[in-house]
């Protein structure tokens, strides 16, 4: 079965997107897992990824904006490597779809690691970024059996940085630490990571995560009353036992009788009506009904007599 993150990237690549747009999903695609080549004294590139799809959107969206022509490899890993490899490989001068896409700069001399302010200065060009990013480096936790998490790993501090301002245009409470050569902003919160699904366009895994979310904090609240009222019922019922010990030391040591008729009515009640709450012992009383407070009131002091008596002997 599909992980919950192929999933999400799944149903990102099925999104028909404005060619502006989409310009700069495919910017985050070329600068997170792109690689320049030299062929034949001009500049190429090689795309990878592990996941087909995404190198069908690659190589879609190139043809579609750029008219390059590309070609997709399969490279077949090792035994104990189980994914494949796939390529998309263009041979022809690619400088100028990468100056466009502000990957190099004017001159076609340097690569810009950072993301380009056209994309941090317009929404939705950043949702198109971000979903590009998710795409190329993006996890997601399975909500079912883990706890939330999502994340989009960075080579570059300045690229990790635009990512991070981006997610947090959106008021997600995005973070950043550094891991593994390179760095990582994250989501921790269930909210958030919900909003973040919607605003790259994953609705339907972003309804599937909320309908997860929703029936985890459901089972959670109802484990904490089950808990809560399993607590309760111990400590009423390690309460009444408390009770039941001290009447019955008074009853055998003969202090019983010499109690005021208030408190030997309250005894001879909890010894008949053991396992009932205060509040109902309370309309068991002869003398009753008393409130709940007033029955606390007296089967305290009957244990404060009980206590008094043992350490008297």
């Amino acid at each position: 079965m599909a992980s919950f993150a192929s999933q999400v990237k799944k149903e990102l690549t099925q999104l028909e997107v404005h060619p502006e747009h989409a310009k700069a999903e495919l910017s985050a695609l070329i600068r997170m897992n792109g690689n320049l080549t030299i062929v034949n004294h001009q500049l190429g590139l090689d795309v990878q990824t592990e996941n087909p799809a995404i190198a069908r959107r690659l190589y879609s969206l190139i043809k579609q904006l750029y008219k390059q022509e590309a070609s997709l490899i399969v490279r077949r890993k090792m035994k104990l490597k189980k994914n494949n490899q796939y390529l998309v490989r263009l041979k022809q001068d690619v400088k100028p779809m990468l100056q466009d896409l502000q990957i190099l700069d004017p001159l076609g001399l340097s690569i810009n690691t950072a993301v380009a302010e056209n994309v941090l200065n317009e929404p939705q060009r950043m949702r198109s970024y971000l979903r590009g990013a998710f795409l190329a480096g993006g996890s997601i936790n399975n909500p079912e059996t883990s706890r939330y998490h999502l994340e989009i790993y960075s080579l570059y501090a300045d690229h990790n940085e635009g990512i991070m301002q981006m997610m947090n245009y959106f008021e997600l409470n995005a973070r950043t630490i550094e891991r593994r050569s390179g760095e990582i902003v994250y989501l921790k919160e269930a909210e958030k990571i919900s909003d973040f699904l919607n605003i790259i366009g994953a609705t339907n895994a972003m309804l599937k995560f909320e309908d997860v979310r929703i029936m985890r904090d459901m089972r959670n609240s109802v484990n904490r009353l089950v808990n809560s009222e399993t607590a309760n019922m111990g400590r009423t019922v390690n309460a009444a036992q408390k009770q039941i010990e001290s009447i019955k030391y008074l009853e055998a040591h003969g202090g019983l009788d010499k109690l005021p008729q208030r408190l030997h009515d309250i005894a001879q009640a909890r010894i008949e009506h053991p396992e009932v709450s205060l509040t109902e012992l309370g309309k068991l009383v002869a003398d009753g009904p008393i409130s709940k407070s007033g029955v606390n009131h007296r089967l305290r002091k009957l244990n404060e007599l009980a206590d008094k008596m043992r350490a008297a002997e």
